[in-house]
């Protein structure tokens, strides 16, 4: 819905044919090409986190406004475990995956000595400005799976284990979503998860260091909940529920 893009432009290249696209720079750098004309030096290799703002024309087909009401929720993390694209059918797990959000630091973040920039962070909700209850957050998301027709899903942008998801991959995902052409099937041994197998990406619970790399996230998931319990004054403390979707996906595994 904004009127133009911010975007990285990390993964566009100098000759990439979306720069005629870019309507301002920031924190990128600039050269000479052989012409002498003042060209853009993109894909982060002088300044991490550049960034452009971008002309709306760069997505075909746009439109302003649409009458459709609100069908889906996507969670876009850069968990490993994660393959390209899950569907969580159990209301409280959707709003729990919420909730608890796994991602990556940014280059524009100035970390403390001694943080491991690579590590995984929990932000609930991609929201680190809220002022209020997080259990706010996570009731008003379950109210609204509880409607008809709207679904939740799982997206990861980063790597599938050490294999990275490219956003071509990603886009793509999203487009046949939008169309209705991705068919999901039962993610075993999973009641609530199911999956749209991509190749090159598919998770194999047979191998045990994808599994305890598994085990080891949804723990860190419950660590994090338990503990806002006790965090200032337990402000942030989540309903039961939240834990218990949390223990089943563990218990399933470990029964499989």
């Amino acid at each position: 819905m904004e009127p133009s893009y911010f975007d990285k432009v990390a993964d566009y290249p100098l000759d990439s044919k979306d720069n005629k696209y870019f309507l301002s720079v920031q924190n990128s750098g600039a050269t000479i090409d052989e012409n002498g004309r003042v060209v853009l030096l993109t894909e982060d290799v002088r300044n991490g986190n550049g960034r452009a703002i971008k002309s709306k024309l760069w997505s075909p087909n746009r439109v302003n406004c649409f009458k459709e009401s609100v069908n889906a929720v996507v969670w876009l993390m850069k968990d490993p475990v994660m393959p390209p694209v899950i569907k969580i059918t159990n209301n409280d797990l959707a709003a729990t995956m919420g909730a608890t959000l796994a991602t990556k630091r940014t280059s524009a973040e100035r970390l403390a000595p001694g943080v491991d920039p690579e590590s995984l962070v929990i932000e609930p909700y991609a929201n680190p400005f809220r002022t209020y209850p997080l259990k706010n957050d996570f009731n008003a998301f379950v109210s609204l799976f509880n409607l008809n027709d709207v679904y939740c899903y799982i997206f990861n942008t980063g790597y599938f284990m050490d294999k990275k998801i490219t956003k071509e991959t990603t886009l793509e995902i999203l487009e046949n979503l939008v169309k209705d052409e991705i068919v999901f099937e039962k993610w075993l041994p999973f009641s609530d998860f199911e999956i749209y197998p991509v190749e090159g990406f598919i998770p194999d619970f047979n191998d045990s260091n994808y599994r305890e790399r598994f085990l080891k996230s949804f723990r860190n998931r419950i660590e994090y909940i338990q503990n806002l319990n006790y965090l200032k004054g337990g402000f942030d403390k989540l309903p039961e529920e939240a834990l218990s979707s949390l223990n089943k996906v563990i218990l399933e595994i470990q029964g499989n």
